[in-house]
């Protein structure tokens, strides 16, 4: 790519989100703040109906309506099908190019700090990823290559990402992570700049990535019929485990907590380094956690 020209930042993709619905908001009154020389930089709310019901959503999750299929068919379901197409047409006007980058604000319920996850192992990522955790060591960089077939907002482009931020529970602010957050997107608009006027800061380290490799779900009993697709829940995050994203987490230590106070431990082959551990909007989905592989690159 020579130079990137058009940048979306979209907040409130999930309605009960509100670290990125204020962003936007901020920004969409203070365009001064993302406005940069060489590139234009939209600022777009995802779902303003679940916004205001402060609901994650609707109908049904925005965040997996951006599929091919989803987008292409003409029958629309759902309001989140019908914002899907909406916000394609508006990250591509008519007779323009699709939009460069897509940063995609969320909060979660776990403890992932200021994360950033990508769909791809693109060089100008790897290399923002690399400047930006030179710049501040807490920043973690999560490579899910998976989620390109999961319908995300992010997967539109192939400089799409997503800035997660926790943990925060739902519907709440959070003013440290806020202005963690905002300063985190100034200092990806600043590389974007400098990548255009062909300055970018020289970063001689090495990066730390977490790349995905499955979920974990709750221990439950039977499924039962009815509407119900999944049994009940039969135990908890260990209290070893809660909290502790990005730490490993080894073959025999305990993963779960049942009921009744029983530990249930890990009984994978390998250490593994668990992340949205207990997220909230995730019981809907049968997912305990997310599990990676930590990896090196230079």
């Amino acid at each position: 790519m020579s130079q990137i020209e058009r940048v979306a930042i979209v907040g409130g993709n999930h309605g009960n989100e509100l670290t990125g619905v204020y962003l936007v908001k901020k920004f969409q009154q203070y365009a001064n703040l993302i406005n940069r020389p060489s590139f234009e930089t939209l600022a777009l709310l995802g779902n303003p109906k679940a916004i205001e019901a402060g609901k994650r959503y609707i109908d049904k999750d925005l965040n997996r309506c951006f599929t091919n299929q989803g987008l292409q068919n003409q029958e629309v379901l759902t309001y989140e099908d019908k914002r899907a197409k909406e916000i394609q047409q508006i990250l591509q006007p008519h007779n323009q190019q699709f939009v460069d980058v897509i940063v995609d604000l969320h909060s979660t319920t776990a403890n992932m700090g200021l994360s950033l996850i990508f769909c791809n192992m693109h060089p100008l990522l790897l290399n923002l990823a690399a400047y930006l955790t030179s710049i501040n060591p807490l920043v973690k960089v999560c490579i899910n290559q998976q989620s390109k077939e999961g319908g995300f907002l992010r997967s539109l482009c192939e400089l799409g990402f997503v800035i997660e931020v926790g943990a925060v529970a739902q519907n709440v602010l959070n003013a440290e992570l806020f202005q963690e957050t905002e300063q985190l997107i100034y200092a990806i608009l600043d590389y974007f700049e400098w990548y255009n006027e062909g300055q970018v800061p020289q970063i001689n380290k090495t990066l730390t990535l977490y790349e995905y490799i499955g979920t974990i779900d709750y221990p439950r009993s039977d499924a039962y019929g009815g509407l119900h697709l999944r049994g009940e829940i039969q135990a908890m995050i260990h209290p070893q485990l809660q909290f502790r994203d990005y730490e490993p987490l080894n073959p025999g230590d305990p993963i779960f907590l049942t009921f009744a106070g029983k530990d249930i431990l890990y009984e994978g082959a390998s250490t593994v380094y668990p992340i949205f551990i207990n997220e909230a909007a995730y019981y809907e989905k049968g997912i305990a956690m997310h599990i990676s592989q930590k990896h090196q690159i230079s």
